[in-house]
C-alpha cells in the first residue's frame, strides 16, 4: 500500500484508539498530540528502506529490499524501541510532555504493524519473516493503491476537523466538499490507465456520497454535536468493516477462477484472484500453467448463468515463448533468476529486432497500464546475434 494512505491509518488509529488530537491543532503540542503524530510515524516508517535507492544503482533493489527487514515482524520489536527512544530524548529536548518510554514503544509497534498488514494484504508481497526467511506472503485483498480505503480512513478525520469549530463549520464543509468532488474523476481516469476503468455510476455514487458526508452534517446544524473522537472510532469501524467485505470478496473470486480452472481442466501451477479497482467487485483471476498463463477478469456484482456460463466468460491467454538458446541464457543471467523468484505468474516472451534478440519476463499480477504495453514489472534482456548480452533491466516506457 503507498505511503500516504499507511500514515493516515496510523493517524486514524491514534486518534480513534489511543485518543489522539489532529497534529495539527491550534494548540500547543501535547501528550495527545505526540501519540497521533507518532502512530502516524510508526505507519510510515517501514517505507523508509526505499531510502537505499537513494544511493545504489541496483534496479532490483524494489523486489529484493523493499519490504523487508523494515517491514519484518521479528523486527518490529527493535524498530519500536528505536522509534521511542528518539522520540522520548526528542521530547526531553523540547521540554514537551510525552508518554513514557514504554507507552512510546508499543505505540510505535502498533504503527509499524499497521504499516505491516496493511501491505499483507495486498499483491506485492511482503517479507515480514526476514531476515530468517525472504519469502514474500499476500493476501491479496486490496490493490496496491486503493482508493476506496483510503477515503474511509481520511474522510472521518477530517470531519472530525470541520466539526470541530461551530463557528467555521459552513466554510469548512464547503471546502472540503469542493476539494473532493473532482476526486472520483481523476481515480476514474487513473484506474482506466491501469487497465481497470471503473463505469459512471460509480463515480457519480462518490461524487454524492461526499456531498452527503460533508454538507448534510452541516443543513441541521447536528455535525458539530457528534465529538471528535465519534467521527474517528465511526471511521475506524468502517475501516474494519471494509477489510472484511474485502475477505468475502476475495473468497468468491478465488472460488470462481477455482471452479474456471477445473472445468477448462487446466494444469495448475499456481492461481489467484487479485483485486482491481473498485477492489469489492472487480477482480483479476489468473492461472498459471506449464505453458503460460490464463486471465479471467470477474466483476462479482455479475453472476455467470451456471459452469457453461462461466466457460463462456471472455478471458485472455498469455503463451510463453517456445524455448530457445536465447530464452535459455537469459533464464542464466542472476538478475533473470531473481525476477523470477519475484514473479508469482510469469510469462516469457521473445521476438526480434533487426540481428538482435529480446527476452522480456513480465508478471501479470501487475496490469498493463496501456493496451500493447508491457505489464508494470517487465524484466527486457536484449542480445546481440552472438547471445552477448547487450542491455538488461525493468521496461520503463
Amino acid at each position: 500500500m503507498d505511503t500516504i494512505t499507511h500514515g493516515i491509518a496510523g493517524a486514524l488509529i491514534g486518534k480513534a484508539v489511543f485518543r489522539g488530537e489532529d497534529m495539527f491543532a491550534a494548540t500547543p503540542m501535547n501528550r495527545a498530540r505526540i501519540v497521533t503524530w507518532s502512530l502516524m510515524l510508526g505507519a510510515i516508517f517501514p517505507d523508509s528502506d526505499v531510502i537505499r535507492d537513494i544511493f545504489s544503482h541496483d534496479k532490483l533493489l524494489m523486489i529484493t529490499w523493499h519490504r523487508s527487514i523494515t517491514h519484518s515482524l521479528l523486527l518490529l520489536p527493535l524498530w519500536s524501541l528505536l522509534l521511542a527512544a528518539i522520540t522520548r530524548a526528542f521530547t526531553n529536548w523540547r521540554k514537551w510532555e510525552a508518554p513514557s518510554f514504554a507507552a512510546l514503544t508499543a505505540i510505535y509497534a502498533v504503527g509499524i504493524l499497521s504499516h505491516i498488514l496493511l501491505d499483507l494484504v495486498t499483491t506485492f508481497g511482503t517479507m515480514i519473516w526476514s531476515p530468517l526467511e525472504w519469502s514474500r506472503p499476500a493476501w491479496d485483498l486490496f490493490f496496491i493503491v486503493d482508493f476506496t480505503f483510503a477515503a474511509i480512513l481520511l474522510v472521518p478525520q477530517l470531519l472530525a476537523w470541520v466539526y470541530a469549530q461551530p463557528e467555521k463549520v459552513k466554510w469548512r464543509a464547503l471546502g472540503m466538499w469542493l476539494v473532493f468532488l473532482p476526486a472520483p474523476f481523476l481515480i476514474a481516469k487513473i484506474a482506466e490507465l491501469v487497465g481497470a476503468p471503473i463505469s459512471g455510476r460509480y463515480v457519480l455514487g462518490a461524487m454524492f456520497l461526499f456531498t452527503v458526508l460533508f454538507l448534510f452534517p452541516a443543513l441541521g446544524g447536528w455535525g458539530v454535536n457528534i465529538k471528535h473522537g465519534t467521527w474517528n472510532r465511526a471511521g475506524f469501524a468502517a475501516a474494519l468493516i471494509y477489510v472484511a467485505l474485502a475477505v468475502v470478496a476475495h473468497h468468491a473470486a478465488f472460488a470462481r477462477i477455482e471452479k474456471f480452472a477445473e472445468l477448462d481442466h487446466l494444469d495448475v501451477q499456481s492461481i489467484g484472484a487479485l483485486p482491481l479497482p473498485p477492489s469489492l467487485w472487480r477482480w483479476d483471476g489468473l492461472v498459471r500453467t506449464p505453458r503460460g498463463v490464463y486471465e479471467l477478469r470477474m466483476d462479482l456484482s455479475e453472476k455467470p448463468s451456471g459452469d457453461a456460463g462461466l466457460l463462456a466468460q471472455e478471458h485472455t491467454y498469455f503463451p510463453d515463448a517456445f524455448p530457445n538458446s536465447y530464452i535459455e541464457a537469459a533464464k542464466r543471467l542472476p538478475e533473470v533468476q531473481t525476477v523470477m523468484w519475484f514473479a508469482r505468474f510469469p510469462v516469457t516472451r521473445f521476438h526480434k529486432e533487426g540481428e538482435e534478440a529480446i527476452v522480456e519476463i513480465s508478471d501479470l499480477r501487475f496490469p498493463r497500464t496501456r493496451p500493447g504495453r508491457a505489464a508494470s514489472f517487465t524484466y527486457r534482456v536484449r542480445f546481440a546475434s552472438d547471445a552477448t548480452v547487450l542491455s538488461k533491466g525493468w521496461v520503463t516506457q
